[in-house]
């Protein structure tokens, strides 16, 4: 259940607003007076399921105009009960959970940015993921998992990529390098200082590149996409994410720093195989879910950004489910 509070300029973009709301059938709408004469605030209480239509048709009536704004407040109760027709209840159940795609856009933009607290949480998680492999810890391994500020960058690829939004694609891409290959070298300065123990089956487990592998990346990818589009708090989903990301990185340096470049190539074919099954499997819940461009052409280079990333994705999973079974079967036809 939303608000929606739209302030603009009066005249004709006022009018043609005022017709967009009542076409949207809303639950109750007052226009505000305000003290400046030539300006109209209106408050519109919307029903479930016809927030994103009408925040759409309003954006196409005032984009070519000046100084409006379009404000979305969340509404946790109201009283008394809303009477509702029950076929249209039931109609509009499917849209109850659904976010708004500006909602969405805020809250991954915001969770994808390249800033000094991201770096230092990479830094942080990083450190307790390595001691915690080395020391065979799963707690710790698990509190890496918890810390690590991975899940932005991920969502924000996929939704940018869904939008066809280039400056959200390329942002979270470069956050999401940046935060690796800051994880990397801290994983490879710490071998310097720890003695690694190839002993630890957690730090070994992340050389093993299996398909189990892959259905946990997957399943992490679509099940944060998932929550973000229902406007839930996709923080425990956070640490699946980062499970599928973190420990194979750390694992990585921790290898290369102590000159093990076999087991640190497969870590790193583990740690690629998971970036690409969470970005393929969020970009496909949030096509199944219509998270699109609001217009026509921005949705033709949605489309073709999808198309993509998708394909890449889709290549890169393939050629390594392939080498994952090429490795079993060698190692099926060595033990026999």
């Amino acid at each position: 259940m939303r608000r929606l509070d739209l302030h603009v300029k009066d005249g004709e973009a006022y009018e043609t607003a005022m017709r967009a709301i009542r076409a949207a059938e809303p639950i109750d709408y007052v226009v505000i007076p305000l003290e400046q004469q030539d300006r109209r605030y209106v408050s519109v209480f919307l029903r479930d399921g016809t927030r994103q239509t009408l925040v759409d048709n309003l954006q196409a009536c005032l984009e070519d105009e000046r100084d409006w704004r379009i404000s979305i407040v969340p509404i946790e109760a109201t009283v008394p009960d809303l009477p509702e027709d029950t076929d249209l209840k039931k109609h509009r159940a499917s849209q109850r959970k659904m976010a708004l795609r500006e909602e969405i856009y805020q809250d991954v933009t915001t969770d994808a940015k390249l800033d000094r607290d991201f770096l230092i949480f990479v830094v942080l998680s990083t450190i307790v993921a390595a001691i915690g492999l080395h020391s065979n810890s799963v707690a710790g391994v698990i509190g890496a998992m918890v810390i690590a500020p991975l899940l932005g960058p991920i969502l924000g690829f996929s939704l940018g990529a869904a939008l066809g939004d280039r400056k959200l694609l390329f942002g979270a891409a470069r956050t999401l390098a940046i935060g690796i290959s800051l994880a990397l070298v801290c994983a490879i300065l710490i071998s310097f200082v720890i003695p690694v123990d190839y002993t630890s089956r957690e730090l070994m487990s992340r050389a093993e590149v299996r398909l189990d592998g892959v259905a946990l990346a997957i399943a992490a990818g679509a099940a944060a996409a998932l929550s973000l589009t229902r406007g839930a708090n996709a923080t425990l989903v956070g640490v699946m994410v980062a499970a599928a990301l973190l420990p194979p990185g750390a694992a990585v340096g921790l290898f290369l720093g102590s000159g093990e470049f076999a087991l640190a190539s497969r870590a790193a074919l583990l740690l690629s195989l998971n970036v690409a099954s969470l970005i393929l499997s969020a970009l496909v819940v949030f096509r199944l879910r219509d998270i699109r461009p609001r217009t026509w052409l921005e949705r033709k280079g949605a489309d073709r950004a999808v198309a993509i990333n998708m394909g890449l994705s889709v290549l890169l999973l393939v050629f390594a489910i392939v080498l994952i079974v090429v490795l079993d079967l060698g190692a099926a036809v060595s033990i026999g």
